[in-house]
């Protein structure tokens, strides 16, 4: 499922009137060509402002890749990371602030659980207990909530579509091919292991009537 630009614009305007975590997200879907969990997982440390890139860290297949910031939401996410730096402070006041890492991490850096750069972008708005180890943790926001926003604004903006997280993936790929961009460049950006899984996005076009002209506008 695509979405035309025109698509992806009005449900962002909407999703940005529901929520502005949510629009945030979603916004960072689209413009980067995520996915939803890859989002969700970010860290602090995986945005960097000063290059203008986001790294993914253990997509698909256990590998890393990194895609474009996006420059509209320099403002909106150095906003949100504020406000979250400000609650992991008060968590640390109250002698909490640790987060999940993997075990591997977790002996190797003993301190990192509570050093900033690795709290999650998004975190959750509740402290929860981790059932392993007994620790109190923030750990990530649950994907359900954005799933829902995302619903509801595609109904919000009239779009006809089955919209969801993933649409806003496809649509990223979709574009960038309807701009001239290169199709291995896209393969590295989705995290494609094999460039036969992108050139979907180029039969896609095709179907949309971007390849093919049709008879009749020959005439």
């Amino acid at each position: 499922m695509v979405l035309s630009r025109a698509e992806s614009s009005r449900l962002l305007q909407e999703l940005q009137k529901l929520s502005s975590l949510h629009y945030l997200m979603a916004a960072l879907l689209y413009g980067t060509g995520m996915r939803l969990m890859e989002c969700v997982r970010l860290r602090v440390q995986d945005v960097d402002f000063d290059q203008n890139l986001i790294m993914v860290r253990d997509g698909k297949g256990q590998k890393d890749r990194v895609v474009p910031f996006p420059q509209s939401l320099r403002q909106p996410l150095t906003g949100h990371l504020e406000e979250i730096r400000r609650l992991h402070q008060k968590d640390m006041v109250q002698g909490l602030g640790e987060v999940f890492l993997p075990d591997a991490l977790a002996r190797k850096y003993p301190n990192a659980v509570r050093e900033w750069i690795w709290q999650y972008v998004f975190p959750s708005g509740r402290l929860s207990v981790d059932p392993r180890s007994g620790a109190t943790r923030r750990h990530h926001i649950h994907e359900n909530g954005l799933q829902k926003s995302i619903k509801k604004a595609a109904q919000a903006a009239s779009i006809s579509k089955r919209v969801n997280c993933h649409a806003l993936r496809h649509s990223f790929a979709t574009h960038l091919l309807e701009s001239g961009q290169d199709i291995r460049t896209i393969q590295e950006l989705l995290g494609h292991a094999d460039v036969s899984t992108t050139m979907i996005y180029t039969h896609v076009l095709n179907r949309g009537g971007h390849g093919v002209l049709s008879p009749l506008d020959s005439l």
